[in-house]
């Protein structure tokens, strides 16, 4: 349950009166709506209201959604309230037009809009002319309504604050103004609650931006405790907000680690199996030396086919002093360029590719790659730079350090691409391998479009286990990952089963 859920929580418990308990001594909620009805009936003497103000639509039974506690009443907003209203409560839009100008610049009034109260009424302030604002006479602001958001962002409630300046109403908002600020705070979080969100969805349009109007409005029936018993209740919802926000900071800070945890997990065992710690060593296996004379031996029978040069024999070791860390024996330090065959792609010409399947597939970057498979989405037919089955792609511009196998067979890659090869070391080991420095990479990642060259590649230093322990610690990881990740679905899984569990 996140902050917002035990919020929600809470306040639903508390519009059904069962978050403190009742005082059989508290005066009755009837008795409050009465003396609301006996202020009408005295400003409707004094000509300050109309007689229609004083009628009253009654409540059905099939309206009640839930039973209340002794003393409660249920009430309509009209019933409750000094007042409704919205932007254009005094005239009709042409006559808003002509009468209401908007200045960005301080002129008399300040039009309030929902995003003042989310800037703290401190940047983009809209304001209107004296004339304007005794135009909006029906909708002027003194500091204590609420405003409530009627288009687009419904269920946003707030407080208008006491400013020392003259305020008036914005559009898309209704303001409700309560005969005695004490009225207030009770409507103020039952519009928080899940019950009260609902209500307004419900006279909400369903088009494509929801709005409601204050018509519909005021005719909703809302839940009224006892005046005492709102106050004992604002204060222990009060009492809860300064522990929900540092329950919200503690379950983001949680759930932050707890979404970062599996590629720790997964960083810290390639770290543990390229340093040789994931499993033990077999002293049976063939030692990783003997490996590397193979293939010293191949590379120079290519030479002489003239298949390699003789620049492709030149070794440049690993120091003792350079080695990064201490492997076991049978490992052996070297560079990549000595095991690997490293291809640099090309880009194409826009008349040279297509989207017709015309030719052999031609990836271009990351946007290729989704998860560990490659989506081909584009075709050339005249190919210069080419993956062949097999090949391990990463992304070397841009996006940094994106990996998938060529599963596909002959593929043109553009320049943002390389492509890794093999016939001497199991492919899916340096997978890991550059899984694990990849963080490196993307730090020395240079120019404005960040990338990594071939040498930072070829020139990287690798402890090669034996050939056997590579497939061994290959297994090794794979089997850990899918614990792993079985375990991430399964959390995610038990979280959305608790978040519906809440919600119903």
């Amino acid at each position: 349950m996140n902050a917002q859920q035990l919020k929600s929580s809470i306040l639903q418990k508390a519009i059904e009166g069962r978050l403190i308990p009742q005082d059989p001594n508290d005066e009755p909620a009837s008795v409050l709506l009465e003396r609301i009805r006996e202020v009408k009936r005295r400003l409707v003497k004094e000509g300050k209201l109309k007689k229609k103000d004083l009628e009253e639509t009654p409540i059905g039974e099939d309206e009640i959604p839930f039973n209340l506690p002794d003393g409660w009443e249920w009430c309509r907003i009209d019933s409750y309230t000094n007042k409704v209203t919205d932007y254009v409560a005094s005239g009709s839009f042409a006559s808003l037009r002509e009468n209401v100008k908007y200045y960005k610049d301080e002129n008399y009034a300040l039009l309030v809009k929902i995003k003042d109260f989310q800037s703290g009424f401190k940047r983009d302030l809209t304001f209107t002319d004296k004339h304007g604002y005794e135009f909006l006479e029906n909708s002027n602001l003194f500091g204590g309504e609420l405003i409530l958001s009627n288009v687009g962002s419904i269920g946003k409630i707030f407080i208008v604050p006491k400013l020392n300046r003259k305020m008036t109403l914005a559009p898309n908002a209704i303001m409700v103004r309560l005969w005695n600020e004490e009225h207030r705070d009770w409507l103020f979080y039952l519009f928080q609650s899940p019950f009260g969100i609902a209500l307004l969805y419900d006279i909400s349009s369903a088009t494509a931006i929801r709005k409601f109007n204050k018509t519909d409005f005021k005719k909703l029936i809302i839940p009224l405790p006892p005046l005492a018993e709102q106050h004992r209740i604002v204060e222990r919802i009060e009492e809860f907000l300064p522990v929900i926000k540092e329950y919200g900071e503690a379950y983001d800070e949680a759930s932050k680690m707890d979404a970062e945890l599996p590629d720790k997990l997964k960083k810290s065992i390639l770290q543990e199996a390229i340093m040789g710690r994931l499993g033990t060593q077999d002293p049976n296996d063939e030692p990783a030396s003997v490996l590397l004379e193979q293939i010293r031996e191949e590379k120079k029978m290519l030479v002489k086919k003239g298949v390699l040069k003789k620049k492709d024999l030149i070794e440049t070791p690993v120091e003792e002093d350079e080695e990064p860390f201490k492997i076991p024996d049978g490992w052996e330090w070297c560079r990549m360029e000595y095991i690997i065959a490293l291809l640099s792609g090309r880009d194409l010409e826009p008349e040279d590719y297509n989207e017709k399947g015309d030719g052999i597939p031609y990836i271009t970057g990351a946007s290729n790659f989704v998860g560990s498979n490659l989506v081909i989405n584009r075709w050339t037919p005249k190919p210069v730079s080419i993956s062949h089955l097999n090949d391990l792609l990463i992304t070397c511009k841009g996006t940094i350090g994106t990996m998938a196998f060529n599963n596909i067979g002959d593929i043109h890659i553009a320049r943002q691409v390389m492509a890794i090869s093999s016939p001497y070391v199991d492919m899916q080991f340096i997978k890991y391998y550059l899984m694990n420095i990849v963080f490196k990479l993307q730090k020395n990642a240079r120019s404005m479009i960040p990338g990594i060259s071939r040498d930072d590649i070829l020139k990287a230093f690798i402890p090669l286990p034996p050939l056997a322990e590579q497939h061994r610690i290959v297994e090794k990881i794979e089997t850990l990952f899918r614990e792993i990740d079985n375990i991430t679905i399964n959390n995610d899984h038990n979280e959305t089963e608790t978040e519906e569990t809440d919600n119903e």
